[in-house]
């Protein structure tokens, strides 16, 4: 019997992709929406409860009275302050058992999946094991390829994200030249593109590259790009995006490359050693 699966919904359009392909496997399946984080679409028909991001035993409860086996984590949710989660009784007990490692996003994630399957006795599992095709592959993928300048911006983006990865520290960089003209932090890759725009240098334009973080943990947060990540990096000027294959998200695929190569921008996945 298919184990019923219930997904941790963040925002975009991971978790409704999610919820199709339970569908197209008759897999049962139960959201758990987040309140200002998940789009209401995600819980169109479906199965679902909705909580407070803080409300840590009011989510767990609301997962085993669904009954539910398998856990995914899907789609971005903004960090708030521990002040802005209002956590409950349970949330307390979880942050305070933390401490420093929630620090970095994947220290976090790694003690919320522990805390998940060891403390409440679900198994928690990556996107890809439910959507299989979704994952970069190696290579250019539309119309563009890089020119040896815009290779040597991408090593440089490579060689400053292993940096910051080792920091638990954002997963993409943009590099115009040889310059990093910014850096993703909290806000994310679309408010990372914005603030490139005025950062654009003369001549050629510079490359987005993103990677997973040394170690990361695999079954949360693993990069993505989307349409709206190509038309970020066309509107700062960029030439083209660079991911790290198998271990990026590609939401849309046809459509994300049509409007890479309507933008003239080179799509590439690259083997990170």
């Amino acid at each position: 019997m298919t184990r019923k699966l219930g997904i941790l919904a963040g925002g975009g359009v991971l978790p409704q992709l999610l919820v199709e392909a339970c569908r197209d496997q008759e897999r049962a399946v139960f959201v758990l929406a987040f309140e200002g984080f998940t789009a209401t679409e995600t819980t169109h028909d479906v199965d679902h409860a909705w909580v407070r991001l803080g409300a840590v035993g009011t989510a767990l409860k609301k997962l085993r009275d669904a009954a539910v086996d398998d856990l995914v984590l899907a789609g971005p949710i903004r960090r708030p302050s521990v002040a802005d989660l209002r956590p409950d009784a349970q949330g307390l007990r979880f942050f305070a058992r933390v401490g420093t490692k929630a620090m970095g996003d994947d220290g976090l994630l790694r003690t919320v999946i522990k805390m998940l399957e060891e403390e409440e006795g679900f198994k928690v599992i990556g996107v890809d094991d439910v959507i299989s095709d979704l994952t970069a592959l190696e290579g250019c993928w539309g119309a563009y390829q890089p020119d040896d300048t815009a290779r040597r911006d991408i090593a440089r983006g490579v060689e400053v994200l292993k940096a910051l990865g080792a920091a638990d520290v954002g997963q993409a960089v943009v590099v115009q030249d040889g310059i990093v003209l910014g850096v993703e932090a909290v806000e994310g890759t679309d408010a990372l593109l914005e603030r490139c725009v005025s950062l654009r240098r003369e001549g050629p334009g510079g490359v987005l590259v993103k990677l997973c973080k040394a170690g990361q943990e695999r079954r949360a947060d693993l990069p993505t790009i989307g349409t709206n990540t190509v038309a970020g990096a066309h509107k700062a000027g960029l030439r083209g995006i660079a991911v790290e294959a198998g271990q990026t998200l590609i939401m849309s695929r046809d459509q994300v490359i049509k409007t890479a190569d309507d933008s003239k921008l080179f799509l590439i996945g690259l083997t990170v050693l």
